[in-house]
């Protein structure tokens, strides 16, 4: 294997560690490993189906032999396959031409059919079964590995399977990040902050609130991302399954398809081409491209808020910040995070807005992107690993925040003319605008203004309480409500 140094993907290379549990599955082997697990289990849902006479059910210890294929699916075996794609051309065949290959070591054992299924009594050696004379048959159990299938019966099943797998990993990182956010919130859910609309100084809130907003956001998205069940096909070669009716026209094989499928945990997909049109996987592009949108917006608050002195960068002894400048500490965790999120929900929306969109039955534009959809959640996993690790080395300068709230008094501009219009006071806007707007406020300018007002004594005893630090309204409310504190 050539080492990471000499990897042409960043992916495969200076991140191959963050992302490797990603590699099984998305990998050349991987792929294989999918197409083979529903090679065999199509067989093995032939051998339960009553009508196709010519394949005995399986027994348990022949599933397991015939599951270990897969399961025990090795670097040497893949290489097998590649050897056989070199003659076929075809990564599918080379599959199917596997599969048979193997069949007679898998299956040397092969017992007695159920009764009722025919006068076959034997898996011969060749891999041919054999009737009660022994005599071979040339519609042997080989020829039920990829029966009346198309490539993409295969491939759009084994697609679903690997994107199933891989989003298990990833969201085993994004509830990491998740986790993170609610803790800091809650921490930090008292603690007044200046609020910057248009960069411009607003209204105070909380830091907890802040962070708050994005574990609440990235929950739901979550939950839509989970709540997608993706859907696969199996009707051969346009879809009406002509080769399974012509050969069975008995059995009732868009139920024998629904079947199958579910049992994998997909959802039936009743009417296709010949591809599946992978609608479903394009809502999960798109869910996973709003979680990646989400972190970016994530990563660039608290860019700002380091910016801005409101966290602190915890310093890592021997890391350097700057080749020329000793005294800096880089944002780079929530820099990286914020790039990689970019990089994956540019990919993320090519893929939901291309994969659906093919020529007549189909064309083979979705065959070579449906093999970077790893790509896609790699990013997207190095994303939300990086966006904790940032989370994790800073903690809040509640100095600094407090020095931000004393020098923008002006703020209170808002809840003074809205206590104003209440009380019926003439042009309260306007007589706040004309004390702040463009002008340096400070706490004597704003209260001597409370103290000049014509208003009831409760309102203005009221009005001479207020701060930049007290004045956050229900922000630590709707937070503690939230987070079920």
């Amino acid at each position: 294997m050539p080492s990471p140094l000499e990897a042409l993907s960043p992916i495969d290379g200076r991140y191959a560690s963050q992302v490797r549990k990603l590699a099984p599955i998305f990998s050349e082997m991987g792929l294989m490993r999918k197409r083979i697990m529903v090679e065999i289990e199509y067989l093995i849902a032939l051998g339960e189906e009553g009508g196709v006479r010519e394949v005995p059910p399986f027994d348990e210890k022949q599933k397991k032999a015939l599951r270990s294929l897969y399961q025990k699916f090795t670097l040497k075996d893949a290489e097998e396959v590649k050897k056989i794609e070199k003659t076929t051309d075809h990564d599918v065949k080379a599959i199917e031409y596997f599969i048979k290959n193997k069949l007679p070591i898998l299956l040397s054992s092969r017992a007695p059919q159920a009764a009722g299924r025919g006068d076959l009594r034997e898996f011969a050696s060749s891999g041919s079964l054999v009737d009660t004379r022994n005599k071979p048959r040339n519609d042997g159990l080989k020829e039920f590995v990829h029966f009346a299938l198309t490539s993409e019966d295969v491939n759009n099943l084994a697609y679903s399977l690997m994107w199933r797998d891989g989003l298990n990993v990833y969201t085993q990182s994004l509830n990491k990040l998740i986790h993170i956010i609610k803790g800091v919130a809650k921490t930090n859910n008292n603690q007044p902050m200046l609020s910057l609309t248009h960069g411009q100084p607003a209204s105070p809130t909380t830091l907890g609130k802040e962070l708050a907003v994005f574990y609440f956001r990235l929950t739901q998205q979550r939950t839509e991302l989970e709540r997608i069940r993706l859907m696969g096909k199996l009707s051969g070669a346009v879809g009406n399954w002509h080769a399974h009716a012509i050969a069975y026209p008995k059995i009732n094989w868009p139920a024998f398809s629904e079947k199958f499928i579910t049992s994998l945990d997909l959802a039936f997909s009743p009417l296709t081409t010949q591809i599946e049109s992978h609608d479903t996987l394009a809502q999960s592009f798109d869910a996973l491209k709003r979680i990646n949108s989400i972190v970016i917006n994530l990563c660039q608050d608290m860019w700002l808020y380091i910016s801005r002195g409101i966290f602190k960068q915890l310093v890592k002894k021997g890391e350097v910040g700057s080749s020329t400048m000793p005294h800096k500490v880089n944002p780079i965790k929530f820099e990286n995070a914020e790039s990689n999120a970019a990089l994956a929900a540019t990919l993320c929306e090519h893929l939901s807005r291309t994969l659906p969109v093919s020529r007549m039955q189909r064309d083979l534009r979705d065959s070579s992107l449906m093999r970077n959809q790893g790509v896609a959640l790699g990013h997207s996993l190095l994303a939300v690993h990086n966006a904790a690790a940032g989370l994790a080395r800073v903690t809040p300068n509640t100095e600094a925040q407090k020095k931000e709230l004393d020098a923008h008094w002006e703020v209170l501009a808002e809840p003074i003319q809205t206590v104003l219009r209440k009380t019926g006071y003439l042009k309260p806007y306007e007589k706040l605008k004309e004390l702040t707007r463009g002008k340096s406020v400070t706490k004597e300018s704003v209260q001597k203004f409370i103290k000049g007002l014509d208003i009831p004594k409760e309102e203005k005893s009221k009005l001479m309480k207020l701060t930049p630090q007290n004045y956050t309204g229900l922000a630590s409310k709707i937070v503690a409500r939230m987070l079920h504190e």
